[in-house]
């Protein structure tokens, strides 16, 4: 029996060609491309080697446009920026690990 289909499911979905997901976030193809060699974002690719956007990778994109056009910051400050995001989120997930274990253990007799 199919599922029904659940929009949260399909946000690493590889979806939107570069020409789309450019337009989604208001930037030249040309500039997703420098991303993508600088490894601010890393599309998937197609069997014909076609760069594929997921909506994650467009929030990132967007990320990175409001880092560079709001705040002003360089290429190397976002990467940066953003390590330090996902190494945070790394943390809290072994921080809330580690406090299930706590809990665990306390509650055993």
């Amino acid at each position: 029996m199919n599922q029904p289909y659940d929009e949260r499911d399909s946000i690493d979905e590889p979806c939107y060609v570069i020409s789309i997901a450019a337009r989604m976030v208001g930037m030249h193809a040309q500039t997703l491309r420098q991303y993508e060699r600088v490894g601010l974002v890393e599309p998937q690719r197609s069997r014909g080697n076609i760069r594929l956007y997921s909506r994650a990778d467009v929030a990132r994109l967007r990320q990175v446009q409001r880092l560079i056009s709001d705040l002003g910051v360089n290429l190397a400050g976002v990467e940066v920026i953003l390590r330090m995001g996902e190494r945070m989120q790394q943390m809290e997930s072994e921080m809330a690990r580690l406090r299930d274990e706590v809990q665990r253990l306390q509650a055993k007799p």
